[in-house]
């Protein structure tokens, strides 16, 4: 049997990212998100959603760019902190040790530390009540060379100690149980 609560926002889990925007690495900023996504495939677009009164969220609607990065559980320390505290009052980098790289299609910087950086640029903000929607293209994908396989050139991932968000925790990514398509595949 199942309850029936008020509407909310129970779709879990979901992931752990930093949000890095600004002008340049000296005037930038990191916050945590989880509200984010893909939304589109061609062109490749995503979303964030922001509350208007961070103090990123200046930031990300004056440059009208942000760059998401991954996080996994050597930063996980890091990335909590930069969701708990503000820029206005710390400078994020310095307080947690992270590393501003330039960005490559946007002016703010990406992390360092984070096995994947998708540089975007802002397309619509869409207000929609507590948060605002930053709908964006993506520009560029900065992906960590340890994780490519140097025979296939595949990107793995998996293998980056990801993390994720559920319901006011933090996880570790699981075991994989399979491939897309896996159902379906013929049997060799």
């Amino acid at each position: 049997m199942k309850q029936d609560w008020k509407p909310g926002t129970m779709i879990y889990p979901l992931p752990a990212v930093l949000v890095s925007c600004g002008s340049s690495i000296d005037d930038s900023n990191l916050l945590t998100i989880s509200w984010t996504g893909t939304i589109c495939t061609d062109p490749a677009m995503c979303y964030i959603s922001v509350r208007p009164e961070r103090h990123s969220y200046d930031m990300i609607r004056r440059q009208m760019e942000f760059t998401i990065n991954l996080t996994t559980e050597a930063i996980a320390k890091a990335t909590d902190w930069c969701g708990v505290k503000s820029g206005r009052e710390f400078n994020k980098w310095k307080e947690t040790g992270l590393t501003p790289e330039p960005g490559v299609k946007v002016s703010c910087p990406s992390v360092k530390e984070s096995p994947l950086s998708i540089e975007c640029r802002v397309r619509d903000i869409i207000p929609l009540g507590s948060h605002h929607m930053f709908v964006a293209e993506v520009l560029n994908v900065r992906a960590d060379e340890s994780l490519i396989d140097k025979e296939t050139g595949a990107f793995n991932l998996g293998d980056a100690g990801l993390i994720n968000y559920s319901h006011g925790a933090y996880y570790k990514q699981g075991e994989k149980i399979g491939r897309f398509g896996w159902t379906v595949q013929k049997k060799k």
